[in-house]
């Protein structure tokens, strides 16, 4: 098993205080702790692109990481490819327009390469369910149709691999999309289980652009409250709610995050795939021959004011008021034990992101 590293976020001589969920002032913390390597990789990113694949299991933060990511690099340097968005938007146009499904199978004609026939992969794609395997091959075809929309960015790809023999072809991806020689990577994220049940249970996500946050542990700039879901509406809701900050969002300060379905229940609900996303994780860590970013959000909690400001610590979130519109947010203190028991603290995520600049930037440059 892998041992993911302690990350020392490096205090800051000034002492000066961020409100990491200010996007302002979290573009003048990453400016401050890694501008330098900023720089760089945006120099980097205008000239040449990669390929990395997010490894970690349900929850553990990838689109939120890869989002600041772009966020700090730039969208036109940038881009997120979740291989489940991309299946679902694909499944659904081939459903409401038959125009897009003759271009899909036109495109397939000349791309896909199987054991199976395209019309086979094709009909196990157009009538899946939980149960249906759909064919790596056929994957890999809808992945490079995706990128090539994209043009010359970076990418980030959020589930694939997502089984032993997905690996294999991941190693290979990067020729098999034809996409030159940069260099591709994985990055792995580890989180103890405690903290993705309570993220699981908190997540809420833009509609728009799919940024993923937390009321209770990651909060965006905009916090309101609704009187309606009070009052009962919605059952068991607080009448607190989030919208969008992220500033390449055309619902920026408008559009409301809203909850996945089945994220309520925990991690429980979903045992089986976290137990294989874990032991995917532990083989892909072995794999010779391609670099590897190791990064963990938690730090045990008597080392961390040794290794971490107080304000990039997540703590718990709750509000308060609402007349006139004006919501007040309480912080207190999230304790934790790790996977071994261990009492930890949660780094928030500008921080983690701080660590995964560091090592992107050693492998790159």
């Amino acid at each position: 098993m892998v041992t993911f590293p302690l990350y020392n976020t490096k205090k800051l001589s000034s002492g000066k205080v961020y409100n990491l969920n200010d996007p302002t002032q979290r573009y003048a913390y990453f400016q401050a702790k890694i501008g330098d390597k900023i720089e760089d990789l945006k120099n980097f990113l205008d000239n040449k692109t990669f390929v990395s694949f997010l490894v970690a299991k349900k929850s553990a933060g990838k689109g939120t990481y890869s989002k600041l990511f772009q966020e700090i690099v730039g969208s036109d340097r940038v881009a997120l490819v979740s291989v489940g968005d991309v299946v679902r938007k694909v499944h659904k146009m081939i459903q409401d327009s038959p125009s897009y499904k003759d271009e899909l199978l036109l495109y397939m004609e000349k791309s896909y390469r199987g054991v199976i026939s395209m019309e086979d992969a094709f009909n196990a794609f157009v009538n899946r369910d939980q149960s249906t395997l759909i064919p790596t091959e056929f994957i890999l075809a809808l992945l490079k149709r995706e990128i090539d929309s994209i043009g010359k960015k970076a990418v980030f790809i959020d589930g694939f691999p997502r089984d032993f023999n997905q690996v294999s072809y991941s190693l290979y991806l990067r020729d098999l999309i034809n996409y030159r020689d940069d260099p591709d990577f994985f990055v792995f994220i580890d989180v103890p289980e405690t903290v993705l049940d309570e993220r699981m249970k908190t997540r809420v996500v833009c509609p728009l652009c799919n940024t993923s946050r937390s009321i209770k542990l990651l909060p965006t700039a905009f916090v309101r409250y609704d009187k309606s879901v009070a009052e009962g509406q919605e059952k068991g809701q607080s009448g607190y709610y989030l919208l969008c900050d992220n500033k390449e969002c055309l619902g920026y300060g408008s559009s409301r995050l809203v909850s996945k379905e089945g994220d309520s229940a925990g991690i429980e609900s979903i045992r089986g795939r976290l137990d294989t996303d874990g032991k995917l994780i532990d083989y892909a860590t072995q794999i010779y021959g391609i670099p590897k970013v190791l990064i963990r959000n938690t730090i045990p909690l008597e080392r961390s004011e040794e290794m971490a400001e107080s304000y990039e610590i997540t703590p718990m979130y709750s509000y308060e008021g609402a007349k006139g519109g004006e919501v007040v947010t309480k912080e207190s203190p999230w304790v934790f034990k790790d996977d071994v028991g261990v009492d930890s603290v949660s780094l928030l995520a500008a921080p983690v992101v701080v660590s995964m600049i560091d090592q992107i930037h050693a492998i790159l440059l």
